[in-house]
């Protein structure tokens, strides 16, 4: 027999994603934070070492962020990228595909992140929800 339970009554199935102002703002910190600590261990010496740690931040940052957060997440990372670890150092330069293809790399990253955490959300919302609990284990 099916037991109708109101869902807003209690616990939330899926949690609510971070406000994107303040994801944005957590961008803006840890790119800052990043690109300080690569500047001191000497690790931008090459900016694909600061590219993939931008990626792992914006990827981590998406987890807790809406969709709409991934674009202003992406431009803020490829804004520290750009000014302070791709040549010339200090300037903000487009360089054509090659700065296209960093931005699309973060963006992915994002979304990846984004839609990680949306499918892990899901899958443990079905399991709160549905009577007996876990339907994919096996005896």
């Amino acid at each position: 027999m099916v037991e109708w339970r109101p869902l807003r009554a209690a616990v939330r199935p899926v949690p609510e994603p971070v406000a994107t102002p303040f994801v944005w703002a957590a961008a803006f910190a840890g790119a800052l934070l990043t690109v300080g600590v690569l500047s001191a261990a000497n690790g931008l010496v090459d900016p694909l070492h600061a590219l993939l740690v931008l990626c792992a931040l914006a990827a981590l940052l998406g987890v807790c962020a809406r969709f709409a957060a991934a674009p202003g997440t992406a431009a803020v990372c490829w804004l520290f990228l750009n000014g302070f670890t791709v040549p010339p150092r200090g300037e903000l330069t487009w360089q054509g595909y090659p700065d296209a293809g960093r931005l699309a790399f973060l963006t992915v990253a994002t979304l990846l992140g984004t839609v990680i955490a949306r499918i892990v959300n899901a899958r443990g919302a079905y399991r709160r929800i549905t009577p007996g609990g876990d339907r994919d284990a096996s005896p």
